[in-house]
C-alpha cells in the first residue's frame, strides 16, 4: 500500500540545509525522481547550467542509466556484455557531474505543502525536502486480466534485469516462446526469440502487428515475421495460462492452446503514477499533466517522459508518448526552464516518430495513421509508392513501401514506410518537413544526397512531393485501397498491366487493356464504362497515371489506385490469392 504524505512512519533523511533559492533564483536543491531518458537529461543538463545546486537523482531500480531500447538485443546476443546496456553508473555521474544518484530509492508519495518527497529505502521510509522536484517515473508494462499470469515463465521486458532472465531461459535450453502483444517491444522480442532457435509464437489482439502501422504496410512485416520461423496469431488474445512442471500452455481467445518455455509480456504501458495519485497532482487517465515547460499543477512540481500528457501535433489528441527520444529532449528542456527561464524554449509536442527493425525488414513511422485522422475528423488523402531506396541498375536495389497523409491545402499529416533499406532516411526527412510546417508540394524542392549506392535523382520523398502536387492540383484523382468495394459498385475497373502480369491476378470484373494499347481502345473502354467513372489499377501506379492523363483527353473521368496492385497485396493480406482471379 502506497504511503500518504502524512504517514507517522516517515522520518527525515541526512538534510544539508533548508530548502531555499540560491542568490541567483535558481533552486539550490533540485529532485529528480527516476533516472534513464528523461531524468538523466534532466540531471546532466541541470548541472551544466549551475555549478551550485545539489542535484538528486533517486530511482528505485539497481541501474540510473540504461539502454533500455537494447533490451531486446542483448536477449539475442547482438549485445553480447550486461554492461554495455549501462550508459552510466552511479560513480561515473558522480565523478563526471557530481550528481547524487541513489539507486534502491522508491518514491512513493509527495507532501506539496511541505516540499518533501517520501521515499521507501532498505531503511525505511524516509522525507527529502526540494526546491524543484521533476518527476521521471516512466511507464509500466499493463497487465491484462489472464487467468494464471502470475506463472514464474512471464516476463516483462522493461529493466536490465528483465533482459538478464530473459537471456538466461534462452541460454539453458528454452525450446518455445510466447510473445502477448505484437508492438515493438513484442515484435523486438519475438525477432530476436526466433533468431536463438527457440520456437515463438507472437499473439495480438489487433487485426495486425504493429498496430500503429497502416494495414498494408504490416502485412510485409507479418512475412518477415514468418520468415523467420514465428507463428503470428492476431485478431485473438490469451485467455489462460495454465501452469506446468515442464512448459506452460497459454489458452487463445479462438480456442488453440500453444505451449510456452517462456512467455513475454508485451501487451502495452501506462504510466507509472500510482505513488502521486493522492499528492493532488492533475492525472490525466493516469498520465501528469504539464504545460510547455513541464509545469505540473503542483508548486515547483515538474515532469518530463512516459508517464506525461503529450498532445499530438496534427490531431489534437491528448495522450502519453512512451519514446525515448521525446523524453530525452523534454528533460532538456525543463532544466532548462528551472535554471533559466527567461531562455527555456517551450517543450514541442512529439510527432510519434518511430522505427522498428524485424529481421531483414525496416518499419518507420511518424505523425498522424489514418485510424487517428479519422478518430479526429481530419479530411486528407493518401498517397503510396514503392520506388527503390538507390539507383535500381546500382547492386543491392530494394523496393520502399512509402505513403503519405497530407491535406486538401497540402499540410502533410503523417508517412510510414517499409522496406529493407533506406527506410530511416526517408522518414527522417519527412518528420523534419512535419515540424518545419511544409506542404507535401515543398517535397519536390528537398535537395537531398545522391549517388548511385544510396538514392536516386529523384528521391523517394522527392516523388512523393511529385505524387502529392499533382493530386492538390489536379493533374491526378486517386482511390484508396479501403475503398476497393465501393469502387468495384460504382466504377469500370480499368487494369492497364500486361497480359503475363494480370494471369497472376487481377481484380474480379476489371478490364484488363495494357496501357500502351489504350490509346487505340479508348472506344472499347468508352462503351464498357457506359457513363460509369473509371478507376485505374496497375502495379504500383505509374502506368495507371499515364492512363489517367489518356482517359482524361479523351473526356473520360479517371482515378487511380494509389500504390496499384503492391498495395492491394499487401491489403489484402493472406487473402490476397483467393480475391484475386487470373485473367
Amino acid at each position: 500500500m502506497t504511503p500518504t504524505v502524512s504517514s507517522p512512519a516517515a522520518a527525515s533523511l541526512p538534510d544539508d540545509g533548508a530548502a531555499a533559492l540560491s542568490g541567483s533564483g535558481r533552486p539550490r536543491r533540485l529532485v529528480i525522481v527516476g533516472g534513464v531518458a528523461g531524468g538523466m537529461s534532466c540531471a546532466a543538463r541541470a548541472r551544466r547550467l549551475s555549478e551550485e545546486a545539489e542535484i538528486i537523482v533517486l530511482d528505485r531500480g539497481r541501474h540510473v542509466s540504461f539502454a533500455n531500447c537494447g533490451l531486446p538485443y542483448y536477449v539475442g546476443g547482438e549485445i553480447e556484455d550486461q554492461e554495455d546496456l549501462l550508459v552510466q553508473t552511479p560513480e561515473r555521474l558522480r565523478a563526471w557531474l557530481n550528481l547524487d544518484v541513489r539507486t534502491g530509492h522508491d518514491v512513493v508519495g509527495i507532501d506539496p505543502e511541505a516540499q518533501e518527497v517520501i521515499v521507501r529505502t532498505a531503511d525505511g521510509v524516509q522525507r527529502l525536502d526540494y526546491d524543484a522536484l521533476v518527476l521521471s517515473p516512466g511507464a509500466q508494462a499493463t497487465r491484462p486480466p489472464v487467468d494464471g499470469l502470475d506463472s514464474p515463465r512471464v516476463a516483462t521486458l522493461r529493466s536490465v534485469e528483465d533482459a538478464a532472465r530473459l537471456r538466461e531461459w534462452a541460454d539453458a535450453g528454452a525450446r518455445s516462446a510466447v510473445v502477448l502483444g505484437a508492438g515493438f517491444i513484442g515484435v523486438e522480442a519475438a525477432e530476436v526469440l526466433a533468431k536463438r532457435g527457440i520456437a515463438t509464437t507472437i499473439v495480438e489482439y489487433a487485426e495486425h502487428v504493429l498496430p500503429p502501422l497502416e494495414r498494408e504496410h504490416a502485412y510485409p512485416i507479418t512475412q518477415e515475421l514468418r520468415g523467420l520461423g514465428v507463428d503470428v496469431r492476431t485478431g485473438t488474445a490469451a485467455e489462460s495460462i495454465t501452469h506446468g512442471a515442464d512448459a506452460d500452455e497459454v489458452r487463445l481467445a479462438d480456442g488453440t492452446g500453444v505451449r510456452a518455455d517462456l512467455i513475454v509480456l508485451a501487451t502495452g504501458v501506462r504510466p507509472d503514477t500510482d505513488a502521486f495519485a493522492s499528492s493532488g497532482l492533475e492525472l490525466e487517465r493516469g498520465a501528469i499533466v504539464v504545460d510547455e515547460h513541464g509545469r505540473t499543477n503542483l508548486p515547483h512540481v515538474y515532469a518530463v517522459g512516459d508517464a506525461t500528457v503529450a498532445t499530438d501535433p496534427v490531431t489534437g489528441a491528448r495522450r502519453p508518448v512512451p519514446l525515448a527520444g521525446p523524453a530525452n529532449r523534454a528533460g532538456r528542456l525543463v532544466a532548462d526552464f528551472i535554471m533559466d527561464p527567461d531562455h527555456a524554449r517551450p517543450i514541442p509536442a512529439p510527432l510519434g516518430t518511430a522505427i522498428v527493425r524485424v529481421g531483414g525488414m525496416t518499419a518507420a513511422m511518424t505523425g498522424a495513421n489514418r485510424a487517428a485522422l479519422d478518430a479526429a475528423g481530419i479530411e486528407y488523402t493518401t498517397i503510396h509508392l514503392h520506388p527503390n531506396q538507390h539507383a535500381g541498375y546500382f547492386p543491392g536495389a530494394s523496393q520502399l513501401h512509402l505513403s503519405v497523409n497530407f491535406t486538401p491545402d497540402g499540410r502533410i499529416l503523417g508517412a510510414q514506410c517499409v522496406g529493407r533499406d533506406g527506410v530511416d532516411k526517408r522518414i527522417d526527412v519527412l518528420a523534419t518537413a512535419i515540424r518545419a510546417g511544409l506542404g507535401v508540394a515543398d517535397l519536390i524542392d528537398l535537395d537531398l544526397a545522391y549517388a548511385p549506392p544510396f538514392g536516386q535523382a529523384k528521391d523517394p520523398v522527392n516523388l512523393a512531393g511529385m505524387l502529392g502536387a499533382n493530386v492538390l492540383n489536379g493533374t491526378v484523382e486517386v482511390w484508396d485501397v479501403r475503398d476497393l468495394e465501393r469502387v468495384r459498385q460504382t466504377h469500370l475497373l480499368l487494369d492497364v498491366r500486361t497480359r503475363a502480369e494480370v494471369a497472376r491476378g487481377m481484380v474480379p470484373g476489371a478490364l484488363n487493356i495494357p496501357h500502351t494499347e489504350l490509346r487505340a481502345r479508348i472506344e472499347e473502354v468508352r462503351q464498357a464504362a457506359a457513363g460509369r467513372p473509371i478507376g485505374v489499377i496497375c502495379r504500383v501506379g505509374m502506368r495507371a497515371n499515364i492512363a489517367h492523363r489518356i482517359l482524361a483527353g479523351n473526356g473520360l473521368k479517371s482515378s487511380v489506385l494509389t500504390g496499384g496492385m503492391i498495395t492491394l497485396r499487401s491489403w489484402l493480406g493472406d487473402d490476397a490469392d483467393s480475391y484475386l482471379v487470373g485473367a
